[in-house]
């Protein structure tokens, strides 16, 4: 009975690892809509406007899978191992990856020279066809999270990217396996962080588009105000001049009654009166300062004439 519910749940586990491989670890999923409007911009690489807006993905976290075979087969791999030149081997990876299938070419470039030196590396350590493989399909996935977004997610590409080489050094099947030691796994971290990672920035740049958001705002119970016309524009314009031409000189006061002339006496005496005082208690406080000014003056000067006779002495 154990034995049985051991092969029960790992025929279970198996079809969840066959169910979560089936679905592609870059699918998008759209968002709600809403109120505000974002337009993604293209990059400088790619010249056509594309609208991203309604499958906008924001960093998420992946789970890893084993990748072996999985985009270079062993036939493959055989046709890679017979190629000797950069660009046979360019060649075969354009064919393989079918990188002329509507790309940028300049994004094609980057991509046959990001796999191009993995298998450069691969030859130069010795790598085996399913280590091969195995490596070409990890900076492929690596670098389709790292694309799947416009916005900054290195910490969650960096994560996946370890996952999936600890899921291809570990045997613990059916959900990871012993293709690489430990000394492979730190030639392969190395590797990545010295190239891949080192410019991430760049690969961000080249195959994301930019975003820009434009934001609108309206107010509940406020008419939406027209946009402005040409016409508008002009009449309003001539408006401004017709009241400036309309502006008259003031006129002179016409004459006051006597309780205005009175009252407006008594206020000149009452100014009058409080600027004298204003001024006279400045007039003493400029008095003292001067005075306070001299007598330190004075007593610096008594000071320097008696060290001056003492030192004579």
């Amino acid at each position: 009975m154990a034995d049985s519910r051991e092969d029960m749940s790992r025929e279970n586990t198996q079809e969840d690892v066959l169910v979560e491989s089936s679905r592609p670890d870059n699918e998008q999923i759209p968002l709600q809509p809403s109120n505000e409007s974002i337009v993604l911009e293209p990059r400088s690489l790619s010249q056509q406007f594309v609208d991203y807006s309604n499958r906008l993905i924001q960093p998420r976290s992946h789970r890893a899978k084993i990748l072996v075979w999985a985009d270079l087969t062993v036939n493959d791999m055989d046709l890679l191992e017979g190629c000797k030149a950069p660009d046979d081997i360019k060649r075969e990876l354009c064919t393989i990856f079918q990188l002329t299938d509507g790309i940028d070419p300049e994004k094609t470039e980057v991509l046959l020279d990001l796999y191009y030196y993995a298998i450069i590396f691969s030859r130069e350590n010795s790598f085996s066809k399913a280590q091969t493989s195995a490596l070409i399909s990890i900076i492929k996935a690596t670098h389709d999270v790292c694309t799947e977004t416009p916005f900054g997610n290195v910490n969650e590409t960096f994560s996946y990217f370890k996952d999936l080489i600890l899921c291809h050094s570990v045997k613990r099947p059916p959900f990871s396996i012993n293709l690489f030691d430990a000394h492979q796994v730190r030639l392969i971290t190395d590797y990545m962080l010295n190239t891949y990672f080192r410019h991430y920035k760049m690969y961000k740049y080249a195959f994301t588009p930019l975003v820009r958001l434009d934001l609108g705002l309206k107010y509940i119970g406020m008419k939406e105000t027209p946009p402005p016309s040409e016409k508008a524009d002009e009449e309003s314009v001539k408006d401004d001049e017709k009241e400036e031409v309309d502006v008259e000189e003031p006129k002179p006061d016409e004459e006051e009654s006597p309780a205005a002339s009175e009252l407006r006496s008594l206020i000149k005496m009452h100014l009058t009166t409080e600027l004298k005082r204003v001024q006279n208690q400045w007039e003493e406080r400029l008095q003292e300062s001067i005075a306070s000014i001299s007598g330190k003056v004075d007593a610096a000067e008594d000071k320097g004439r008696k060290s001056g006779k003492g030192k004579r002495k």
